[in-house]
């Protein structure tokens, strides 16, 4: 089951950088987010069923990231394994919202998530320690954009990668999707982290709307529906990367 949970992850975000895409040339009315995504696979023939299948998926990886942060990886010792313990914490939290999510999609119940975090940051700026909270959430995200770019470029996915039963072509492409995937993707987090902060400190909620904002603000720069559609070819690549996790992550 969770090896069957990457594949619908992979699904969800090839259909985020399909919406990306879209809101590169301005011709997406939807959340440019795995919401959007979510509701775009909705929306397909077999749409409830596949919303089903991957809500299913996402809470097996839950289950398994559980176990992993409860007593795993202990092929690493020290920090090294505290970190990776909390890592897994965090995506445990991930696979159970988006999970969630696509159930509520199936009821027809999803609400716009973008409007649901700028709802949340007026409440929280209403005071100053509440802004102070936004500030300090936005620079989380912030650096754990930058700590996923980073975590792309030096290739440390591949540890987690039964490598030695790859082709040589197999590795070098996963490779490449990993490092473009992840790179891409802590962009668009990065982003959208240093949009919270900006919000917090010009008390301005309408820029705290997490992922749908940081790409509607990098499409209206200069050379913006370029770089825009750079990163949507880099999220797609994570979507086929995991694909390939399915079959090669060590679970």
């Amino acid at each position: 089951m969770t090896r069957a949970g990457f594949i619908g992850y992979g699904v969800v975000h090839l259909l985020f950088a399909w919406l990306a895409l879209q809101i590169a040339f301005g011709n997406s009315g939807e959340e440019g987010n795995q919401n959007g995504a979510l509701r775009t696979l909705g929306e397909q023939p077999l749409g409830k069923f596949l919303l089903i299948a991957v809500a299913v998926g996402l809470f097996a990886m839950a289950i398994w990231q559980a176990f992993e942060a409860i007593s795993g990886h202990v092929s690493k010792t020290g920090k090294e394994r505290l970190f990776e313990r909390i890592a897994s914490a965090a995506r445990v939290v991930v696979f159970v919202w988006l999970g969630w999510t696509a159930i509520q999609v199936f009821q027809d119940a999803s609400s716009n998530a973008s409007d649901q975090q700028q709802q949340l940051s007026e409440k929280l700026m209403a005071s100053d320690g509440g802004r102070w909270l936004v500030g300090l959430a936005g620079l989380a995200l912030a650096a754990l954009g930058v700590g996923m770019v980073i975590y792309g470029l030096k290739k440390k996915f591949e540890r987690n990668l039964k490598t030695g039963e790859m082709s040589p072509k197999t590795r070098q492409l996963t490779r490449r999707l990993g490092m473009a995937g992840y790179a891409a993707r802590g962009g668009v987090f990065a982003i959208a982290g240093l949009l919270v902060v900006v919000a917090a400190v010009n008390y301005d909620p309408e820029k705290a709307r997490g992922l749908d904002a940081a790409l509607r603000t990098l499409r209206d720069q200069s050379y913006g529906p370029w770089l825009l559609a750079l990163m949507a070819l880099g999220i797609a690549a994570f979507g086929v990367y995991c694909f390939f996790q399915s079959r090669y992550r060590k679970v």
